[in-house]
C-alpha cells in the first residue's frame, strides 16, 4: 500500500469514569482557594523550574482536575518551592500550599 503520509492515532477521549478524583478532593478540602484557579498560566510564567525542566504548574493542576494522576506525579517532584508562583498569583492562590498537598495525596494513595 501506498503511503501518503497520513497515520492513525489514538483516541484522545478521556473517560472520567476510569480516572481517580481523590488527590482534587484532598486538595480542594485543604486548600479551597484553588477553586478560584482562572488558569491565566501566570504560575507557570514566572517559574523557576519550568524555565529549565518540563515542570508546569497549570497542567499538574489540570491533570488533577481531570483525575489523571500518573502524568502529576512524574512532574510535581520538580518544583523547588521558590514561591514566585504563590506571588504572581492574580488570584492569591497558596500554591506552595497546593504543591505540598498534591506531594501528601500523592504518597498515601
Amino acid at each position: 500500500m501506498k503511503d501518503f503520509g497520513y497515520q492513525v492515532h489514538r483516541d484522545n477521549t478521556i473517560d472520567f469514569e476510569k480516572n481517580d478524583f481523590r488527590i482534587a478532593r484532598f486538595l480542594l478540602e485543604r486548600e479551597p482557594s484553588l477553586n478560584l484557579c482562572i488558569g491565566c498560566g501566570s504560575c507557570t510564567g514566572t517559574c523557576s523550574t519550568g524555565h529549565f525542566t518540563e515542570f508546569n504548574i497549570r497542567k499538574i493542576h489540570t491533570l488533577i482536575k481531570r483525575g489523571e494522576t500518573e502524568m502529576a506525579r512524574k512532574q510535581i517532584r520538580q518544583c523547588m518551592f521558590c514561591g514566585k508562583c504563590q506571588l504572581i498569583c492574580p488570584r492569591g492562590i497558596n500554591l506552595r500550599n497546593v504543591i505540598l498537598g498534591i506531594n501528601r495525596a500523592l504518597e498515601k494513595i
